[in-house]
């Protein structure tokens, strides 16, 4: 069956991905089960997106009543769960903000781009357009936000040309240095996820918001990975005791579902026909993402949520001490981890042993063996899960 999977995809889907051609077909948890019915650790959730587990009955349920009833209607009417779930957004991150509703990070990513466009425009004598990235950063894959991702391995020129508009800076310290009187943003990750699992230091990102605050420049705070519980708050912006202007979401709050937000302090920014979109914070994405606040929010309040992230870790440290002769760094917050290997060749190693074993892992950067493990992953699991690592770790070294 793999094998006519992988005839059917080759011949009819575009080629963007290099795939693994196994057939999963069944999940619980933080366990998948291919075709075969052999079972593997899942520490990937879709790369950040499983928050709370593949197969879970209650969202899965809420979806059910949900599209029972209703799946879409247009954003010309009222959405019920729409609404609810941008109160639930304000009220889990205790920001004063407005939320937009998107399909997804890259989406979410080009309404917050809008608003600071937009936001230079009303509030400076001469249009402020410029937004400030990082160098290893990464914020999307349409036009714009490939063009605002700070990676020059993104900018193909097969895809220009580009919007104009933005600039890249190597540390935080630089951006300082490169703020003129064009500038209207900065646009940062407080964990670099593609780039590597990078946090960046807590007093450093205080001092930059408070620096933009007094002159006025935006400061665009891309969660798309690192929110929704993923560092143990709600937001990474919590975490950091800083109030950004816009904070873009994605991934992990629909379980599954797609769904991007776009959350901002400046709530009247926008006016009737300035941004849309046709199935943006639709019936079926917003009950979903509903159902999966409420369930993370009651794990977060239980201490559970805290458990599983110290345990996590302190898995993690037993095998990035064992494997010193492989790792030379452990990072990143909560269930956003990563370990530093020594080359990208040792890299790719892990992750097909990895595989073999019965373990899911991902790449971030060059050289980062990256752990976005589902959030309510058990015990059991993650006992599971480090001990077939371990197993294939060992053949390696």
């Amino acid at each position: 069956m793999s094998t006519q999977l992988e005839n059917l995809d080759k011949q009819y889907v575009l080629h963007t991905y290099a795939r693994n051609y196994v057939n999963f077909k069944k999940g619980i948890n933080a366990t998948l089960f291919d075709e075969e019915g052999k079972d593997y650790i899942d520490f990937t959730s879709g790369i950040g997106v499983v928050s709370v587990g593949h197969g879970n009955k209650q969202v899965a349920d809420a979806i059910y009543n949900q599209i029972s009833n209703i799946t879409h209607i247009s954003n010309i009417y009222a959405i019920e769960p729409q609404a609810k779930l941008a109160q639930r957004i304000a009220q889990l991150s205790g920001y004063d903000v407005a939320t937009f509703f998107a399909n997804s990070g890259a989406e979410a990513n080009e309404g917050a781009i809008k608003i600071a466009r937009k936001y230079g425009e009303k509030n400076f004598s001469k249009k402020r357009f410029k937004v400030i990235t990082l160098e290893h950063s990464f914020h999307g894959r349409t036009i714009t936000t490939v063009k605002a991702t700070g990676q020059d391995k993104f900018h193909s020129p097969s895809f220009a040309p580009y919007p104009e508009g933005f600039s890249y800076d190597h540390t935080i310290d630089d951006i300082y240095n490169s703020i003129d009187d064009e500038t209207v943003a900065v646009m940062i990750e407080l964990v670099q996820g593609e780039g590597g699992v990078q946090p960046f230091d807590k007093k450093a990102i205080q001092e930059l918001a408070k620096f933009l605050k007094e002159h006025q420049i935006l400061l665009i705070v891309d969660e798309v990975q690192s929110g929704v519980f993923r560092t143990g708050e709600f937001l990474a912006s919590n975490l950091y005791e800083i109030q950004p202007d816009i904070i873009t979401l994605a991934k992990g709050l629909g379980g599954g579902v797609p769904i991007g937000a776009v959350l901002t302090t400046h709530k009247d920014i926008f006016s009737p026909g300035d941004h849309g979109s046709t199935f943006g914070g639709n019936y079926l994405s917003t009950a979903a993402g509903i159902e999966v606040v409420d369930i993370l929010e009651n794990y977060k309040n239980s201490g559970k949520l805290d458990e599983t992230i110290i345990y996590f870790e302190r898995k993690l440290k037993e095998i990035y001490e064992k494997y010193q002769n492989l790792f030379i760094d452990s990072l990143g917050l909560g269930l956003m981890r990563g370990l530093r290997v020594k080359d990208e060749q040792t890299l790719s190693s892990i992750i097909s042993n990895a595989f073999e074993n019965g373990i899911l892992v991902l790449k971030a950067g060059k050289n980062t063996l990256r752990f976005l493990p589902v959030l309510t992953i058990s015990k059991d699991e993650m006992d599971e899960g480090f001990k077939r690592l371990d197993n294939a770790l060992g053949k390696i070294s």
